[in-house]
């Protein structure tokens, strides 16, 4: 195995090739094959082995067609390549000098195999020279101007893989820097929304949130300030608290997200679907000032019970 696949490297090219479209685990022997101009070629005891790690880590998945496996990208692979976009990016660069200096290896041979056909033609030169040119002497002559002719080819071919390694690796960088960007201002626009919406809004968010302990009544509901506290005006807001304890969810909730076998990834997966439920509620009916005091009251309790349920013991 090249040495820029050391250390699990080979595990996140895979992803890559399977995010390009699915693939049998010949197709990426043979891909892999091709990236590396013919000079490496994993077998099948290398990919097959790595392709089942990560399907059983949920990063990919199969189906069977025509009796073999076509593996595919799973929406959790995806996101470890996000997540690894500028090491995936280094590793192409990386991928590019190995085949550069493989290439230079071969160079070196090649010319190396050129000097001492060169010495034994002229050794054979000079003890024939008094001798009529006959037709092996024509034939060394001809390998001769081919191995030289195949050296510069080689020597070209190995000066443009370098200079296109060099180009697809820094607009590989720009890529991601770019995208790492728009994800950034998508999550703060999405947070400005977030927050003016709570603050002109007026609705549910609170009694949802105690219905989602499901103990709203018994959970402490003093105001944090002097905004919080309820006027006459906001004696409709509590009565969301009972209706949200009605409708609280019961034990089939999320039923629909599968687990993927790894509990601390599928506790992720379950604060996602929470936090959607409740602001879609906040959404579509509003969240006010009381409402707001409320929830942040009964989520402290949900994040304290949550994690002492966590430790040890819990």
């Amino acid at each position: 195995m090249p040495p820029v696949f050391a250390h699990g490297r080979l595990r996140l090219y895979l992803l890559k090739l399977l995010d390009e479209a699915p693939r049998h685990g010949y197709e990426v022997i043979r891909l892999l094959e091709e990236r590396f101009q013919g000079l490496y070629a994993p077998s099948a005891g290398t990919v097959y082995p790595r392709l089942a790690k990560l399907e059983t880590e949920g990063l990919v998945t199969h189906a069977t067609e025509g009796g073999r496996k076509v593996y595919s990208i799973t929406d959790a692979g995806r996101a470890e390549l996000a997540d690894r976009g500028g090491e995936l990016a280094d590793l192409e660069l990386e991928i590019r000098d190995s085949v550069s200096e493989l290439a230079a290896e071969i160079r070196a041979d090649v010319s190396g195999a050129a000097g001492d056909l060169r010495r034994e033609l002229r050794a054979a030169a000079n003890a024939s020279a008094t001798q009529v040119e006959d037709e092996s002497w024509k034939a060394a002559k001809e390998e001769f101007r081919k191995a030289k002719a195949e050296w510069k080819e080689q020597a070209r071919r190995a000066k443009d893989e370098s200079r296109r390694a060099r180009e697809d690796a820094q607009q590989a960088r720009r890529q991601a820097k770019e995208a790492q960007e728009r994800a950034r201002e998508e999550v703060q626009r999405i947070a400005g929304q977030l927050q003016e919406q709570f603050a002109k809004s007026g609705g549910v968010l609170g009694s949802l949130a105690g219905a989602w302990l499901g103990g709203s009544a018994s959970a402490p509901s003093a105001p944090t300030g002097p905004s919080d506290t309820a006027g006459p005006s906001d004696v409709s807001d509590t009565s969301g608290t009972s209706e949200a304890s009605a409708a609280a969810p019961g034990p089939d909730w999320a039923r629909d997200v599968p687990p993927t076998g790894d509990p601390a990834r599928d506790l992720d997966r379950l604060l996602d679907r929470f936090r959607d439920d409740i602001r879609d509620a906040a959404r579509d009916q509003g969240v006010s000032a009381v409402q707001l005091a409320q929830a942040r009251t009964h989520l402290a309790a949900a994040a304290s019970r949550i994690a002492a349920s966590l430790r040890p013991g819990g």
